[in-house]
């Protein structure tokens, strides 16, 4: 025979009693109310430890000073909560169950949240409270549109300054992919995305400046050392063609730093540029070129096809040679073709840039940078969220030994010049 459970008498707060009634009436408002209620019981609690029971002289922290109301955070809004005060030597004292429930900022991550996945601010109120329930939105409970764009803002700053600041001296990276992104006529984000030995995918930084020029890129990798990325160690690039990244990338890390220019880019530059009737000709010797493992044999194929469309598109063929040792990086480090087709093109930089679109679709105004900054900021941390790691992953390794080959090799070479300089 079981024994039966006898239930403890508690003296229930009046927010619990009411839950308690209204049980059957809604449960939702009863959630809500018999959790008032037991936030309320628990401040209760703290009150009753810091300034003791009602009426008592014993040994206390402070002493009760009435009751006030405040707002706390629920369903991407406020619930007003009544909580006792308690005072200490003229100061307040915090207790600890309202300090717990106002750090944990829930209504700046739903705005923030919603926002990322495209809820406009004028939606919100829709998004986190149903118009025909139990709890709709009322004035002041913090699911207005500007309320939302005003936690959107602070949270979305407070996340890019953490993510500018972090540390990366820590990170393996191997392989680092520069890019930028147009946001209107005189505003452009340049981004770095790296990889480090084992595959994952890390957001750098994040930099704008007027057009993709070289100080801005400068500015972008000046960052990223002081932040702790070695300049002495050698990584392979992968860029989209601009000639300021190629220049800045020299100047800063050593005119011998592997640098792989985007074959997509360049692929599709080229066939955007030909007659319809070469397009599958063209695409095909282009493909075969890139799939060699000897990189001479690639860049004689490329050479052959230059000289043959140089009577039926001149401009095209000298598209095709200009880069061309940047285009044969992977090539010539003696890559793995699965590797090869992973290094060879700015896909993974793309994706993240694609996600950036996507977050700010709603946005229809860039009002200043620093927005701009804010949300394309929040966008690739977001993307960060759905990384994978690299689909050659296990042949890394590979690509570390030669970087440390290539390094090493000309390392003796420039030292062989610099002792034949000074004799």
């Amino acid at each position: 025979m079981t024994n039966p459970t006898t239930i403890s008498p508690m003296t229930l707060v009046p927010s619990l009693e009411a839950a308690w009634r209204d049980v059957d009436l809604s449960f939702e408002r009863f959630c809500l109310t018999a959790g008032i209620g037991a936030i309320e019981q628990l401040l209760c609690e703290d009150a009753q430890r810091l300034a003791g029971p009602r009426h008592s002289r014993g040994e206390r922290v402070g002493h009760r000073w009435g009751a006030t109301k405040g707002k706390i955070g629920f369903h991407g809004g406020k619930v007003v909560v009544r909580r006792p005060r308690v005072r200490s030597e003229g100061h307040e004292v915090a207790l600890p169950t309202w300090r717990a429930a106002q750090a944990e900022d829930w209504l700046g991550r739903w705005a923030m949240n919603l926002m990322l996945i495209n809820v406009s601010t004028r939606k919100l109120k829709r998004a986190v409270r149903l118009p025909e329930g139990d709890l709709p939105a009322v004035m002041g409970d913090g699911t207005s549109k500007s309320a939302a764009s005003r936690r959107f803002v602070a949270l979305s700053a407070e996340r890019m300054a953490e993510w500018m600041a972090s540390d990366l001296s820590k990170l393996d990276l191997l392989v680092i992919q520069i890019d930028g992104l147009h946001i209107g006529n005189d505003l452009v984000l340049v981004a770095a995305l790296g990889i480090d030995g084992e595959g994952n995918k890390h957001p750098l930084g994040l930099i704008e400046g007027a057009t993709e020029n070289a100080p801005v890129v400068q500015a972008l990798i000046d960052n990223l050392i002081e932040r702790g990325l070695d300049p002495k160690v050698c990584r392979l690039f992968i860029v989209d063609g601009a000639k300021a990244l190629t220049k800045v990338i020299r100047s800063t890390f050593g005119r011998h730093t592997p640098i792989q220019r985007c074959q997509v880019h360049k692929a599709r530059n080229v066939i955007d540029r030909l007659p319809k009737p070469l397009h599958a000709s063209v695409r095909k010797a282009l493909r075969q070129a890139w799939e060699l493992d000897d990189a001479d044999k690639a860049e004689r194929l490329l050479r052959n096809l230059a000289r043959r469309l140089e009577q039926e598109a001149p401009g095209v063929a000298a598209s095709i040679l200009e880069g061309l040792d940047e285009m044969l990086t992977v090539n010539r480090l003696g890559l793995p073709a699965q590797l090869r087709r992973s290094l060879a093109c700015t896909n993974s930089i793309e994706n993240v840039m694609g996600t950036v679109r996507r977050v700010c679709r709603n946005v229809k105004r860039w009002r200043n940078a620093a927005m701009a900054l804010r949300w394309t900021a929040a966008g690739m941390l977001e993307a960060a969220k759905g990384f994978r790691r690299l689909k050659a992953h296990k042949q890394l390794p590979i690509l570390k030994a030669a970087l440390a080959a290539h390094h090493a090799k000309h390392t003796t070479k420039q030292k062989l010049e610099d002792n034949l300089k000074a004799a």
